[in-house]
């Protein structure tokens, strides 16, 4: 009696992601790299003037700041919230301002300490998917006031900040934080 091998092979089918899923992690990607491009020029700026150290500090998944910047001379310290995109707006989670506060609170033995919320509208406005019109370039340095509850926060394009709480904006006013490299900072006026 012969007995006869047979060899089994199991074939899968993988499923074909779609068309709007794989634009969707394209668009996802370009904004995490926005991101990581906008804390590498802030970091550049600061460790290329005298006296400044910064460090980009992680991921988003963890709970850090995007950059701590330390000045000793000055005992100085920003810890700082970065936000880059195409749109009209840039929102700040409240958790986002919460970790930086808590980071300033463990530095005391720095006599200034600030949480910048650093905002930097590209020079193209996205007006739909793929589509895009120029516009000025803008960027703004927030100083963010430990005297306001903490909520999300949104930056329009003319730098004004509102707070969101339940959906409901509110305008606040947040002091200018004045860089000391050069920026393409525009400063806005108190209405």
């Amino acid at each position: 009696m012969t007995v006869k091998r047979t060899n089994t092979v199991t074939i899968t089918k993988q499923k074909l992601e779609n068309e709007t899923d794989i634009k969707n992690k394209k668009s996802a990607r370009m904004r995490r790299q926005r991101g990581y491009q906008w804390e590498d020029t802030i970091v550049k700026r600061f460790n290329n003037t005298e006296k400044w150290r910064a460090f980009r500090l992680g991921s988003p998944s963890i709970a850090l700041p995007d950059v701590l910047a330390v000045n000793t001379e000055k005992s100085m310290i920003f810890t700082i919230e970065a936000k880059s995109g195409t749109s009209t707006s840039l929102p700040v989670p409240m958790d986002q301002i919460e970790r930086c506060l808590d980071w300033i609170k463990t530095f005391d033995i720095y006599k200034k300490r600030k949480v910048l919320l650093a905002f930097k509208f590209l020079s193209k406005k996205r007006l739909g998917i793929g589509k895009y019109e120029s516009r000025e370039l803008r960027e703004f340095f927030k100083i963010w006031d430990e005297s306001l509850e903490i909520t999300d926060c949104v930056c329009n394009y003319e730098g004004k900040i509102f707070s969101r709480v339940n959906g409901v904006r509110k305008e606040i006013f947040l002091q200018e934080c004045q860089m000391p490299f050069k920026t393409k900072q525009r400063l806005t006026q108190k209405t």
